[in-house]
C-alpha cells in the first residue's frame, strides 16, 4: 500500500511561454511522480477555473503562485497519508474541500495536477504501465490521430476563423503507419506552401498558419498535399474541422461573423445559424470531411439540435465548448440530441475521476469520444495513456511539429510497441 507522504508544486512554463503548474507527489515507499497541467486559448464559459494570480508585476497577470500555494498548504494536508489507490475518494475530497462548482477556490489547475499524480503513483505501486492501470478492458485500441496541420482562430495570426484543419489517416493499418501518413502529408504541405510563396511558420499547435483567404483555400491545399504525399483523399485520409464557433458568434445579432476579417476592416460575411449549418454541409459535400467540432456556439443549443438533425447521421459532430467534459452538459446534449461526440479535456473539468465519468457516460449513450490536448501544452504525456486506457479511439494532440505535441505521439508509439498484437487500430467513422 502506497500512502501519500508529500505533495509539492512549482511554477513552470507551458508551450506558449506562460506559467503553469507542476505537481510532485511522493509516497511513503519512495515513489515520486510529477504532472504538468496545460492551458487553453479558446475556453468554454463553463470550464473549471484555471487559477491565475492576476498580479500585474509578474507574467502579465498570468502567474500561478496561488495555485502552487494551494497544492502545498490546502490540498496536501487533506490527502496526507491517504492511499494512492483510492483515486475517486481522493478526487472527491479535493472537490469537497474546494467547495465551488468550478473549482475556483483551489484552482482546477492545482487540483488536476494532484489528481494526475495520484494515478501515476498508483500505477507504479501496482507495477503497471499507466494505461493498463487506468483500463478496465482486456483488449486495447490505438487511436486514429486527428492532426491539426493548418492553424487558424485563436491559435494563430492566420485570417481564418476556423481554428483547426485536421487530417485523419484512418486508412492506415496501425498507429505507426498513421503517424507516418500524417508526417508525410505535413511535409508535403510545407513544400507546397513554400512553392506558392506562403509562410511556413507554425501556430500554437504546430500547424501552418498561411495567409489564406477562405476555408476553401485551406481545404484545397490540404487535398493537394494528401495527393502529393501519395495518398487518396477519403480512402486513406479524411479531413476534420474544429470551427471553435463560439469565438466568432455574436450574441447580440445571433450571427456567425467572419471576425478576423472584420477586425482588419476587410469584407466579411455574417451567417445565421441555419446559414452556418448550410456552410458546414456544403464543405462536407465538397471535401472528405467526416468530423466537425464546435460547428456552432456553446450558447446556440437550438442551432446544435438542428445541426445534429441535418448532419448527425453523416458526420461526427463533436461538442467541446458546448460540453466542457462535464456530465451535466453531456446529459443535456443526450436528451436534446445535440451533437453525437464529445471532446475530452482533463483540465476542462479538473479531475481524472470526473473525466472518466464523462467518457463512460458518452459511451453508454453511443457518443464517440475524442481525447484532446490544449493549445498551451507541456511535455506531459498523460492523455496518450488515457486514450488507450479508455479505448476512446481518437486523439487530438496537434500537428507534426513542436515537441510538446510530438511527445504524445511518441508515447503512443511506445504503447503500441509494448502491446504488439494485443491492440487494434481505430478505423471508425
Amino acid at each position: 500500500m502506497s500512502k501519500i507522504k508529500n505533495i509539492d508544486a512549482l511554477e513552470v512554463l507551458d508551450s506558449r511561454g506562460s506559467p503553469t503548474i507542476e505537481v510532485i507527489l511522493t509516497t511513503d515507499d519512495n515513489i515520486t511522480v510529477k504532472a504538468l497541467v496545460p492551458s487553453g486559448a479558446s475556453t468554454g464559459i463553463h470550464e473549471a477555473l484555471e487559477l491565475r494570480d492576476n498580479d500585474p508585476k509578474r507574467y502579465f497577470e498570468k502567474g500561478v503562485l496561488n495555485a502552487v500555494s494551494n497544492v502545498k498548504n490546502e490540498i496536501f494536508p487533506i490527502l496526507k497519508n491517504k492511499n494512492v489507490l483510492d483515486q475517486e475518494e481522493l478526487d472527491y475530497l479535493m472537490i469537497k474541500k474546494d467547495g465551488t462548482d468550478n473549482k475556483s477556490n483551489f484552482g482546477a489547475n492545482a487540483i488536476l495536477g494532484v489528481s494526475l499524480c495520484i494515478a501515476r503513483a498508483a500505477a507504479i505501486s501496482k507495477k503497471m504501465p499507466l494505461y493498463k492501470y487506468l483500463s478496465k478492458n482486456d483488449s486495447f485500441i490505438l487511436p486514429c490521430p486527428m492532426m491539426n496541420i493548418i492553424n487558424g482562430g485563436a491559435h494563430s495570426d492566420s485570417p481564418l476563423d476556423f481554428q483547426e484543419f485536421m487530417i485523419r489517416p484512418k486508412g492506415a493499418n496501425n498507429f505507426k503507419e498513421a503517424l507516418r501518413y500524417g508526417a508525410e502529408v505535413f511535409h508535403s504541405l510545407k513544400k507546397l506552401l513554400k512553392k506558392e510563396g506562403f509562410s511556413t511558420s507554425v501556430g500554437d499547435e504546430g500547424g501552418f498558419a498561411p495567409n489564406f483567404k477562405s476555408d476553401e483555400d485551406a481545404l484545397d491545399y490540404i487535398m493537394q498535399s494528401i495527393k502529393d504525399a501519395g495518398y487518396k483523399p477519403n480512402e486513406d485520409i479524411t479531413i476534420a474541422l474544429d470551427c471553435a464557433a463560439s469565438e466568432f458568434f455574436d450574441e447580440n445579432s445571433h450571427k456567425y461573423i467572419e471576425k478576423k476579417k472584420k477586425l482588419k476592416n476587410l469584407k466579411y460575411l455574417e451567417k445565421t445559424p441555419l446559414e452556418q449549418i448550410k456552410h458546414l454541409e456544403k464543405l462536407s459535400q465538397e471535401y472528405p470531411i467526416d468530423s466537425i467540432e464546435d460547428g456552432l456556439s456553446e450558447t446556440d443549443w437550438d442551432g446544435w439540435i438542428e445541426l445534429t438533425k441535418q448532419l448527425g447521421n453523416k458526420l461526427q459532430l463533436v461538442g467541446d465548448d458546448l460540453l466542457v467534459t462535464n456530465t451535466k452538459f453531456l446529459k443535456q446534449a443526450i436528451e436534446k440530441k445535440a451533437c453525437n461526440a464529445i471532446l475530452i479535456k482533463l483540465n476542462q473539468i479538473g479531475t481524472l475521476t470526473e473525466t472518466i465519468s464523462a467518457i463512460n457516460l458518452a459511451k453508454e449513450h453511443g457518443f464517440n469520444t475524442v481525447i484532446s490536448h490544449r493549445s498551451a501544452e507541456t511535455e506531459d504525456t498523460f492523455i496518450a495513456d488515457l486514450c488507450v486506457a479508455t479505448n476512446s479511439g481518437q486523439i487530438k494532440t496537434g500537428s507534426l511539429s513542436r515537441s510538446e505535441r510530438i511527445c504524445k505521439y511518441n508515447r503512443l508509439l511506445e504503447i503500441e510497441y509494448e502491446l504488439k498484437d494485443k491492440a487494434t487500430f481505430f478505423k471508425g467513422l
